[in-house]
């Protein structure tokens, strides 16, 4: 290693060259990272989705999810299959372990079900895969001002429909990056044929023939080309309608040699489909755009190309229409990332602050201070090679590192400043400084980049957000090491001999010998003027720290001394303080990772089922009058239905389900936005039959905070069992927004043939039952052009928004036969109820209790929940146990012990390499635990709890605190192999490396601090790491200088 260190001092222009070379490809990368929220995250879930329309869920349960389930349940990697049977639709979701390829998995699942046999009405099933980028990065909501006056409300809805699909979606599809707009809300045109079946039945014409007569005579077909002497010609038959009228006009039947017109035996009008959604922007109906964008798209380029777009657009707008941005998921990132990026900024000013308060010499400082922003700009470089994408975590690892760059430097430039004190040249102070510390140094970044490497093991989600923080971090640290042992001692060195100074060319300097010195030269004058600057700016920071470091050296000495005769009383206090914080740790309080407050919410609103889309919108607007009223809320936009989304999740969803979204004024904090919760509960707590459920935007997990899973066959006892734990939960205050998935029963028409009945009049009951679905579900005849649009053409006999059940009883089955029979004299149709939806995990019937916590931490509620599942009696057949964010949180917190003990171990490993012995790295070990006390006691009095960030803290720890220790002993042994009695060897140490520990802790720790206090958007993801860390690093630091030293003389037992 002392042949690296004589190279950079003495080939200077190369270093200089390299470092240049390493800033400018840094600068390249760069600009060429891409910029999200969120690192990229594979999530290991497939949802394979089969539709069977008309089907109840126990049918749906029967035909479909069961024979899914136990075919895709044998795949490899399967963790857990989850499935929800609801009417018409089966969601089976299979869990896969982390780091299985998906790619691989879902040829497997399609293997699965192309050898599966489903019943021919079902749809093929499809495999969507869930991934948070599927998430609209933009909502644009189309409305009327509130000033403006459509008409009516149906054309009006109209118009903003057509308007929003036919050119804002074809627009903003345009646009670079973008995947897909899609639509929601409004009317959508189509043609709707209401026959008079009473007509048809005198006529014996059927509702399939009116059907398929209409389709013939709409067609548009090739016929071909015909050459007649020098001329082609294409053959073309145009009979399609070119207006509603002429549709009217169709001859749809010969009855007795005279045509029937379909107006004679309908009526046909231009309405609008059945509705999904009702969407509304500050109560006034609107049509919503969501914006998704590809892929490996950079959301918040797309983003800004959207909003650049969205200004033409809104110039071409009419008059009486605007275009309101709902959500813009690029606000959200680009304050986050600026936010850490002035974070890293003023931790790195800080740090340079501490440098220049300790040495107080500015040319030490600014060569110390250089390797930051080279470190910083070559970890781009790496970044840019492994695809890792400038995000909220991977800033977040810069911004850690930013406190840990200067610390090799420091230990280095303390050194040769050291040497430089004790008469040694220049030269010879860079070389011999940066060569005696250059073992430890190295010894150091090696430990710190150990503790990450157990990160892979860690499992979850937490694996896969934090791999980007280690990997920038380990970058960061790479490229600080290679700056401390070349460019510093390089930078130390100038000023030292003229290299090229020749007694035997005498030659004056040529131009460019001169130009190069002009520029060294104002190097110089710069330094001058950095020196003065420096003075002036930070007298008052430097003369406090100075006397800070003079009080600790004179108090020091004595201290170590004392401890050194006194050392088992010594270790006893220390293990009574351990003892002591440790036993804090269950007031901490746990939770899996702190909810992120974007200064926007969502409500979640439930009517019974079978409750109309119109009921469901009227409980939404309910609520919004009350948003409405309060001066924190910036804009609320409500969806009552299901709406439009292309995400594969599993959702409740349904006429009777609504959202409604309320983003706050900006900034409003937490207490803000607690307050509106409030207030927004208390209103809904007085609308009857609705649950409802406050959730913020989820970035990290799909679960509920709080899930009971209750699992067994029968439903109506999942259904008492349920309901008990409900009422217990209830009665207790630490729970609110309790939701169950156990609810009356969904409402049905059910028929039930009499096949005898049927028999005798020569009916067949399939016929019959085709028959129902083509007179009340409609058939799609075929789609009428206008405007070069397609719009459907739907030929029904039953207006299905004002319809009876006696309407359905008289319906008439066998249309063609001379006397009518209705469905009442085949068939029993009668009034009953179904259940709305069946899950199952594991292949077994469950019933789903989740509920957010009013108050506490999310162990204390999980362990609550446990007792009330204890006390509350089951039937026989029936279990029930606490999952959600607790179960995936004991999971990840189990890994984390295991990659903590993994993260000492490969420290222990690093240093006994080092040190070529067993005790010595044990010596040092000593300070993790050490530094526990400090975490333990920062998170304590910071109010924070243990979490999976916090946890990630405790692991970095394990790397940092050690390196004290190191440079410590390394002094130590050093001076031990000098001659030195052990006592002695101690003393002069700990004096000597008083100065540099004291630094690198508070550059480190101080350089966090702006982490820790946690302003900005996502301040909530970074603080309880950058508390953890500094915590534990300033007690270790106390401890380290006296604890350590005792340990030493304990265990090392050499004269």
């Amino acid at each position: 290693m002392r042949r690296l260190i004589e190279i950079a001092t003495e080939r200077r222009v190369t270093i200089v060259m390299m470092m240049v070379a390493i800033v400018l490809f840094g600068m390249v990368s760069l600009s060429r990272l891409k910029l999200n929220l969120l690192p990229d995250i594979s999530y290991p879930t497939v949802t394979i989705r089969t539709e069977l329309t008309g089907a109840a869920p126990v049918e749906v349960e029967n035909l479909l999810t069961k024979p899914i389930e136990e075919a895709v349940g044998v795949i490899r990697n399967v963790r857990l299959v989850r499935s929800v049977s609801r009417s018409g639709q089966s969601d089976v979701t299979l869990e896969f372990l982390w780091g299985t390829d998906m790619d691989i998995a879902g040829v497997d699942v399609r293997e699965k079900l192309d050898i599966l046999t489903l019943p021919l009405e079902a749809s093929r099933p499809l495999l969507l895969r869930f991934d948070p980028s599927s998430e609209p990065i933009m909502r644009l909501g189309l409305l009327f001002r509130e000033d403006a006056s459509p008409g009516s409300a149906e054309a009006g809805l109209k118009v903003l429909r057509r308007l929003a699909e036919d050119r804002i979606k074809t627009d903003l599809e345009a646009e670079e990056g973008t995947a897909a707009v899609k639509v929601s809300g409004g009317l959508e045109d189509e043609i709707e044929i209401r026959v008079d079946q009473q007509k048809l039945s005198q006529l014996g014409v059927s509702i399939d023939q009116i059907a398929a007569r209409i389709r013939a005579e709409n067609v548009n077909l090739s016929g071909g080309r015909l050459e007649e002497g020098n001329q082609r010609f294409l053959v073309r038959t145009l009979n399609e309608f070119q207006t509603v009228d002429e549709m009217r006009d169709a001859i749809v039947a010969y009855i007795a040699g005279r045509p029937v017109y379909l107006r004679d035996v309908a009526t046909v009008t231009r309405g609008y489909k059945d509705r999904e959604a009702i969407t509304r922007v500050r109560g006034r109906e609107s049509v919503e755009l969501a914006v998704y964008k590809e892929g490996d798209a950079n959301t918040v380029q797309v983003a800004n190309r959207i909003a650049a777009r969205l200004q033409a657009v809104n110039e071409s707008l009419p008059e009486d229409m605007e275009l309101v941005t709902i959500y813009d998921q690029s606000t959200f990132i680009s304050s986050s990332v600026s936010d850490v990026r002035n974070a890293a900024l003023l931790g790195g000013i800080i740090a340079i602050i501490v440098l220049y308060g300790f040495l107080r010499d500015s040319r030490a400082t600014t060569i110390t201070g250089i390797a930051i922003p080279v470190s910083v700009i070559g970890t781009f470089l790496l970044m840019y090679l492994n695809n890792v994408s400038l995000n909220i975590m991977s800033l977040g690892g810069i911004a850690l590192a930013v406190g840990m760059l200067v610390d090799n430097s420091i230990v280095v430039l303390e050194n040769i400043v050291r040497k430089k004190e004790q008469g040694e040249s220049i030269l010879d102070s860079a070389r011999n400084g940066t060569t005696e510390v250059a073992g430890a140094v190295f010894a150091a970044t090696l430990t710190t980049i150990a503790v990450f490497f157990p990160m892979v093991f860690i499992s979850g989600i937490a694996g896969q957000l934090f791999r980007d923080q280690a990997l920038t971090v380990t970058f960061a640290l790479i490229f600080s090491l290679v700056v401390a042992l070349t460019l510093i001692p390089m930078l130390a060195s100038l000023g030292g001999s003229k290299r090229y100074d020749s007694d035997i060319e005498a030659a004056p300097p040529s131009w460019f010998t001169r130009a190069v010195a002009f520029v060294v030269r104002l190097f110089g004058y710069g330094f001058t003027a950095v020196r003065w600057l420096f003075w002036a700016i930070l007298w008052p920071p430097s003369w406090l720290l100075q006397r800070l470091y003079r009080l600790v050296a004179a108090v020091y000495p004595a201290l170590l001394r004392w401890s050194l005769g006194h050392r088992f009383a010594v270790l006893a206090a220390a293990a009574l303080i351990f003892a002591g914080t440790m036993s804090l740790i269950p007031r901490l309080g746990t939770e899996l990772i702190p909810q992120l407050s974007q200064g926007e919410f969502d409500v979640d609103l439930r009517l019974a089922p079978g409750a109309p889309l119109a009921e469901t919108d009227r409980a939404i607007q309910t609520t919004q009058r009350v948003a409405a009223s309060l001066d924190a809320i910036a804009l609320d936009y409500s969806v009552a239905g299901t709406g439009n989304r292309l995400d594969a999740n599993p959702v409740d969803a349904g006429d009777n389900t609504g959202t409604l979204s309320i983003t706050l004024q900006p900034g409003s904090g937490r207490q803000a936005e607690t307050a509106v919760m409030d207030a927004m509960r208390a209103e809904l707590a007085r609308l009857p039959g609705v649950q409802y459920e406050f959730s913020r935007p989820a970035l990290m997990s799909f679960a509920s905070p709080l899930q009971i899973e209750i699992s067994g066959y029968d439903l109506e006892a999942l259904g008492r069992v349920s309901t008990m734990i409900v009422q217990e939960m209830s009665a207790s205050d630490r729970y609110t927004d309790i939701k169950t998935t156990v609810e009356r029963g969904n409402p049905e028409i059910q028929i039930v043939f009499d096949q005898e009945r049927a028999a005798k009049l020569g009916l067949a009951v399939r016929d019959i039952a085709n028959r129902v679905v083509a007179n009340v579900r409609g058939e799609l005849a075929t789609r009428y052009t206008w405007r070069d649009k397609k719009i459907d053409v739907l030929v029904r006999s039953v207006d299905t928004r004002q319809s009876s059940v006696e309407e359905i009883r008289r319906l008439i089955v066998n249309p063609e036969s001379a006397r009518p029979v209705s469905l009442d004299a085949v068939a029993d149709v009668t009034i009953a109820q179904g259940p709305a939806e069946i899950r199952r995990v594991a292949q077994e019937r469950v019933a789903i209790i989740t509920a957010n916590l009013a108050y506490g931490d999310l162990g204390a509620a999980a362990a609550e929940a446990g007792s009330i599942i204890a006390r509350t009696p089951m039937p026989e057949g029936i279990s029930a146990l606490v999952s959600g964010q607790s179960e995936e949180m004991q999971e990840s917190f189990l890994s984390m012990q295991f990659a903590l003990a993994l993260a000492i171990f490969l420290v222990y490993l690093v240093m006994a390499s080092q040190f070529e012995s067993l005790v010595h790295p044990f010596v040092i070990l000593f300070t993790i635990p050490l530094a526990l006390v400090g975490a333990v006691l920062a998170l304590y009095i910071t109010g924070t709890t243990i979490n999976i960030v916090a946890l990630i803290g405790v692991i970095m720890l394990a790397g940092i605190v050690v390196n004290n220790a190191i440079v410590l002993v390394d002094l130590i042994n050093q001076l031990r192999a000098q001659g030195n009695q052990r006592l002695e060897a101690i003393m002069e140490a700990g004096s000597a490396r008083l100065r540099p520990i004291l630094m690198t802790s508070l550059t480190t720790a101080l350089g966090l601090l702006p982490m820790a206090v946690g302003f900005g958007e996502g301040a909530e993801v970074r603080a309880p790491m950058a508390i953890t860390v500094i915590g534990g690093l300033l007690v270790s630091t106390f401890l380290t200088l006296v604890i350590i030293p005792v340990v030493y003389s304990l265990l090392d037992r050499r004269a």
